[in-house]
């Protein structure tokens, strides 16, 4: 599979109780995933985050 991708949602996961962490960690991970595994990561984001974080989710894959 995508062990740095899943590396990824777990840490997502266990900051997103705080947006400012939360949104840290998501650019992080934008600049070190490949184009396909953005592609995976923001479409999960959404699904997990979306209600809770849209707004970071907005400007951070605005450009990704």
């Amino acid at each position: 599979m995508m062990p740095m991708l899943n590396y990824v949602k777990t840490v997502l996961s266990k900051v997103s109780f705080d947006a400012r962490l939360f949104e840290k960690e998501l650019r992080k991970a934008i600049k070190m995933l490949i184009a396909d595994e953005v592609t995976d990561l923001r479409r999960w984001c959404y699904a997990r985050f979306g209600d809770q974080h849209e707004a970071i989710l907005n400007r951070c894959f605005v450009v990704a």
